[in-house]
């Protein structure tokens, strides 16, 4: 970490309490894990350098001394007889890893804001190919009044006249060990080391209002039903204007009147009628991408499949495109006139299928081939 905390936060060493606020909340936005994940080092550095400047007490150590650190330990209560106090937090601190003390130093205001999440409809093909799309949003912004001041314009935020801009009070009480010091928030700016004795009027003194706004993303394509798509920093602004978090937008995929789809895959069924079926045809097709032909084979069987490679949606991740599955639905005619019904029979004659008898294949694993089974025991 750099030794000058003026340097840390790009102020003056003559800068105010308020130019010093100002600052770390400016880099704070920028510089914080949610909002950037490569900055932790520099946002510790800052969060640090505030810590000593923003506190009048702090500030005058470390510009006498050029250190931020200070006497700690036990003793030195300043009590008559010369009594020791004990600090009850250092005391936790000492044995229990911090555990037991107060945060030391004040809250800062400004606080990470959460995430948002909002659901967006997609049609297939915006999901298959993607799509830039508006989005309306109702989130938390920075309060457009006091920039996250939490103040009211023309007004500032004061020092805690009860802890002095620490935070935190201490109270003696005499206990088996002594003197003891206990430390807790300071009743009066709840932690905060300041006060906002003339609120905005805007934000009621919270730095943030809800807004709603319109966003243009970018639908990937190969979405499906649950991606997330997520907008670094447009979710909900935090307390005291700070960080806001980050934007989820959750696909929904509308059904499709002549697709279905499965993973990367689009099915679709294709009514054939039985003569070109049995003949073969080539027929055409409308698919996302446009007309395309379908070949079918002579003696195509309902039920069949016909793959039409890099015709599905999009790979998300890996590139590429899925394939689109026809499945050939044959249309067995209904209504024949006679011409049509002799025509059949001749057909029947010459196949010999006037008389077809009825028997279940044992490929195909009907009701009788798995009673045969069981009783065999195979």
């Amino acid at each position: 970490m750099p030794t000058d905390h003026y340097t840390a936060l790009g102020v003056p060493r003559d800068a105010s309490t308020e130019d010093v606020k100002k600052a770390y909340r400016k880099l704070a936005r920028q510089l914080h894990p949610d909002v950037n994940p490569d900055a932790g080092e520099r946002f510790k550095e800052v969060s640090a350098a505030y810590e000593v400047l923003s506190n009048p007490d702090k500030r005058r150590v470390y510009d006498a001394t050029g250190s931020s650190g200070g006497p700690g330990g036990f003793g030195g209560g300043g009590f008559p007889g010369g009594a020791q106090a004990f600090d009850l937090g250092d005391l936790f601190g000492t044995f229990f890893g911090g555990g037991g003390g107060a945060a030391r130093g004040p809250v800062p205001r400004a606080q990470p804001g959460q995430d948002a999440l909002i659901r967006l409809e997609v049609d297939l093909a915006e999901a298959v190919f993607g799509a830039e799309r508006e989005i309306t949003v109702d989130t938390a912004v920075v309060c457009p009044t006091c920039g996250g001041n939490c103040a009211a314009p023309g007004t500032q935020v004061r020092t805690c006249d009860v802890c002095h801009g620490q935070g935190q009070v201490q109270r003696a009480a005499r206990s088996l060990l002594g003197q003891v010091l206990t430390t807790s928030p300071c009743p009066a700016c709840g932690g905060y080391g300041t006060t906002i004795p003339d609120p905005c009027n805007e934000c009621a003194g919270d730095g943030r209002v809800r807004r709603r706004r319109t966003l243009t993303i970018r639908v990937p394509a190969g979405v499906d039903t649950g991606t997330r798509i997520q907008l670094s920093g447009q979710g909900e602004v935090g307390p005291g204007g700070g960080p806001a978090g980050d934007l989820y937008v959750e696909v929904v995929q509308r059904q499709h009147d002549l697709f279905t789809r499965r993973g990367e895959d689009l099915h679709a069924t294709l009514p054939v009628p039985m003569t070109a079926a049995a003949l073969g045809t080539v027929l055409e097709m409308e698919t996302l991408d446009g007309m395309r032909e379908v070949e079918v084979r002579p003696g195509t069987q309902p039920a069949e499949v016909v793959v039409l490679r890099g015709l599905g949606a999009a790979r998300l991740r890996s590139g590429g495109r899925g394939d689109l599955h026809v499945h050939i639905d044959v249309q067995v005619p209904r209504g024949l006139d006679d011409e049509q019904a002799d025509l059949l029979r001749q057909l029947a004659r010459l196949r010999g299928e006037e008389r077809p008898e009825g028997r279940l294949s044992p490929a195909s694993g009907g009701v009788f081939s798995r009673l045969k089974r069981g009783f065999s025991g195979r």
